[in-house]
């Protein structure tokens, strides 16, 4: 499979701080990757030396298996969409698209016909004219997009593009510019902070932490089966418990929190784990059932229950969330159906939750670990 983008062993540091820590990626082409990571994890700094505005300590990129170490950004065929876009807001939309092609040499007469293309397959027919301040933000958005890909780059760089967006319009551009993708066929480079972007556009992710990958995988891997702690806490929403193993089995383990509540938990990590260990537990809100009042004190073999007290129940419409607290003091979070028995609960309520061994998933930890808080 051939490889638009890759990167072998970069690492980059400023002073005593190691921004990137021996980072390897592949990505194939035509394919929508997403770096994923908190603020100050090294994904910007990454960035910034596939494009060409930073270099690497040590390492190697190859764009279309050929090395771009010496190249200065502009002989990269990279693109790269800023977080603030960067339009001019002295030009027009045509004189902003056409900007590159006028950089690049290409000949005047081709460029009305080529800006025209661009604009017809982000969906702005016809608005070359109007000025920068009288588009929208999602226009603006798919401007800052066709004055990157009128050029053909191998790939677009796309630097939290959506960040200064009002959420209804963030959550319409990441269908877009997924769309977007399919459409120009382009391999894509994103980097965001927000999990649901991450999730809902990319084909693969790269989870960072610290300036290293925790993880590599497709959204779903990445949510079902994470490999760290990190992972498990930074990907999605997850109850935590916190506590010490009392028995291994082929099974899982059975362990007691530190709150009292045995737990029957699958390992996983990539560590066995032993007797005694200490583990961190985490369970998703949609994998906890509320248990009727028949079921209330019946448990399978290796399904967990907690007798819980209603906090209160926020409501957002198909995705409302229950907010519970047992008699130890541990808040649960619960996804709650809109329909059936459950539907009307109030707070102070007593109900009984239970979930499988198999939806608990477990990770040997230190008592200073804390890379899932």
């Amino acid at each position: 499979m051939q490889h638009d983008l890759e990167c072998e062993q970069l690492t980059k540091t400023f002073g005593t701080f190691t921004a990137v820590d021996q980072v390897s990626l592949n990505i194939e082409q035509g394919k929508f990757f997403s770096i994923l990571g908190p603020s100050g994890c090294g994904k910007t700094t990454l960035m910034r030396m596939i494009a060409g505005f930073e270099q690497p300590d040590s390492g190697d990129i190859r764009i279309k298996q050929h090395s771009v170490l010496e190249l200065p950004p502009n002989k990269r065929n990279v693109k790269m969409v800023f977080q603030h876009l960067a339009l001019f807001p002295m030009m027009n939309v045509e004189q902003n698209i056409a900007y590159g092609l006028r950089c690049s040499g290409v000949a005047k007469a081709d460029i009305p016909a080529k800006v025209k293309t661009a604009l017809d397959r982000v969906g702005l027919p016809g608005a070359g004219s109007k000025r920068i301040g009288q588009l929208s933000g999602g226009q603006k958005q798919r401007i800052a997009i066709a004055r990157c890909m009128v050029l053909d780059p191998d790939v677009l760089l796309l630097d939290e593009p959506l960040g200064a967006l009002d959420l209804k319009l963030r959550e319409h551009m990441k269908v877009e510019l997924k769309q977007l993708q399919a459409q120009f066929g382009t391999t894509f480079l994103y980097i965001t902070h927000d999990q649901s972007e991450a999730l809902v556009m990319s084909d693969q992710v790269a989870v960072m932490k610290d300036g290293r990958f925790e993880q590599v995988g497709t959204p779903e891997e990445l949510y079902h089966r994470p490999q760290t702690p990190f992972v498990a806490g930074f990907v999605g929403d997850s109850n935590q418990w916190s506590g010490r193993i009392q028995k291994v089995s082929k099974q899982g383990v059975e362990a007691l929190t530190d709150n009292g509540l045995t737990i029957h938990a699958q390992n996983a990590g990539n560590e066995p784990l032993q007797v005694g260990q200490r583990i961190r537990v985490f369970v998703r809100p949609e994998a906890i059932s509320i248990a009727t009042s028949s079921q209330s004190g019946r448990k399978a073999a290796r399904t967990n229950q907690l007798r819980v007290r209603v906090d209160s129940k926020l409501f957002n419409g198909a995705n409302s969330r229950l907010l519970t607290q047992s008699e130890s003091g541990q808040a649960v979070e619960v996804d709650l159906p809109q329909r059936g028995d459950f539907a009307a609960l109030t707070a102070q309520e007593h109900v009984d939750l239970n979930w499988s061994a198999a939806q608990s998933l477990c990770f040997a930890h230190s008592d200073d670990d804390n890379d899932a808080e």
